[in-house]
């Protein structure tokens, strides 16, 4: 007799399946996804399809409602940060479950405002070779020696060395001992040590190991946001490259200072612009830089740059929030004053994991499109702003139209400004 139940009971299971496959529902809830990443305070509407149903695990982390009428519409609401499972039934059999991670509500102050930033890398920077005249030859011991371009010297006799003055000092001591030196390379996260000697370049009458060297960088851009609760920042929305290697540069020190816009080159098709400006009230240092990412410069900062024009938080959205549409970006053309101004955002693409270029935007403000043409070098930064959200910041330009560009998404920025804050840490756990 159980066996007979047994075998109807498989039966009916197996016929409820076939069932399910041929109902049209089935592949709405095939395209459910697996994992999904909210913020405290957000809903969610997810289409089942009757006669499924969603059931929240009991944690209380987010909760379920809807579907009134057998619409199949359901909504998930976000109400505590960590992790839940949101559970699809039908006829009380779960089919899938769908992972809820629930993050803090981010909430920062946006920018807009033009910075200077000063750079030291960590350690010396190679950026090309020049040849030492001795006798009737011309070398480049450096070169001989299979440094590469793009190679960072980070010690010298195995000290440390961090500025120029101090590595042509110790070429200098080598030199006049007759000796060779020692270097300690970094070569794509690879150390290396090489020996090399120095040449007497008879022209400049010094000792020298052929190599053009660096140990900074400096220039203008524009700040995304800072956290107030915190107290961090980002700023730039992309990466910092050497100028002559296109390497990125690995931050050994850095200042975020103040910064004015004199003039403005306007943005053509085949040539961008650029905004030029310089640094003010050096003496008054906003903040440091602690990372040199390709989402853009993070630091520490004390307090709310002058001349924004907000000075209340408002939530990051998440790149799943982000939408086609209008919106506006915050910038400086003139002077230190930040202005609003319309944009269009053109296209969204869907990551699920950090990337750049997360959106194309296009310059609808005819005072913008006027004064820069567009987007222009030194925009790099401006907040993007929708729906009373930042969502994220400007990061290059189109050569062939300068009225569009990307954009990269905030949530990708936040992340790497908040990476390694306990507190963040403990509220997302």
């Amino acid at each position: 007799m159980a066996h007979q139940r047994r075998k109807w009971m498989g039966l009916f299971l197996a016929t409820l399946v076939v069932v399910l496959c041929f109902c049209p529902p089935f592949y709405q809830w095939l395209r459910l996804p697996d994992t999904v990443e909210t913020v405290v305070g957000s809903s969610l509407p997810v289409e089942a399809g009757f006669p499924a149903r969603l059931v929240a695990s009991p944690t209380g982390k987010v909760t379920v409602s809807g579907a009134e009428g057998g619409s199949g519409k359901w909504e998930l609401y976000a109400r505590e940060p960590g992790q839940a499972l949101v559970h699809l039934e039908v006829f009380g059999l779960p089919l899938r479950h769908m992972r809820i991670q629930v993050m803090p509500e981010w909430k920062v102050i946006p920018g807009g405002q033009s910075i200077g930033v000063k750079l030291r890398s960590k350690g010396i920077m190679v950026v090309g070779y020049n040849l030492v005249r001795s006798g009737q030859k011309q070398v480049s011991p450096g070169e001989q020696a299979d440094i590469k371009v793009g190679d960072r010297i980070v010690e010298i006799d195995g000290r440390p060395v961090r500025t120029v003055d101090e590595a042509a000092q110790r070429i200098r001591e080598a030199g006049e001992a007759r000796r060779d030196l020692e270097l300690t390379l970094l070569r794509q996260r690879q150390s290396l040590r090489v020996k090399v000697h120095p040449v007497y370049d008879e022209d400049h009458h010094a000792y020298r190991i052929g190599l053009y060297i660096r140990d900074s960088a400096a220039g203008v851009g524009t700040l995304t946001f800072f956290d107030p609760e915190h107290r961090v920042y980002g700023a730039l929305g992309h990466v910092i490259a050497d100028v002559d290697t296109g390497q990125p540069i690995e931050v050994g020190e850095g200042q975020v200072l103040h910064s004015s816009i004199h003039s403005i080159d306007k943005g053509q098709n085949g040539q961008p612009g650029e905004k030029r400006g310089q640094m003010v009230n050096e003496h008054q240092i906003l903040g440091n830089v602690v990372k040199n990412t390709p989402f853009g410069i993070f630091g520490e900062m004390d307090r709310l740059p002058e001349h924004g024009l907000y000075r209340d938080p408002v939530p990051v959205a998440l790149a799943s929030q982000v939408h086609p549409g209008p919106a506006k970006i915050l910038t400086v053309v003139e002077g230190q004053k930040v202005e609003a101004f319309d944009v269009e955002v053109v296209s969204v693409m869907k990551q699920r994991y950090p990337a750049m270029k997360g959106m194309v935007l296009k310059v609808t403000d005819p005072r913008l499109l006027q004064k820069t043409g567009g987007i222009v070098q030194g925009m790099s930064g401006s907040p993007i702003l929708q729906d009373g959200r930042l969502i994220g910041a400007v990061t290059h330009v189109f050569i062939n139209d300068p009225t569009q560009g990307y954009g990269v998404f905030a949530e990708w920025m936040m992340r790497e400004a908040v990476e390694g804050l306990d507190a963040f840490q403990e509220a997302a756990a």
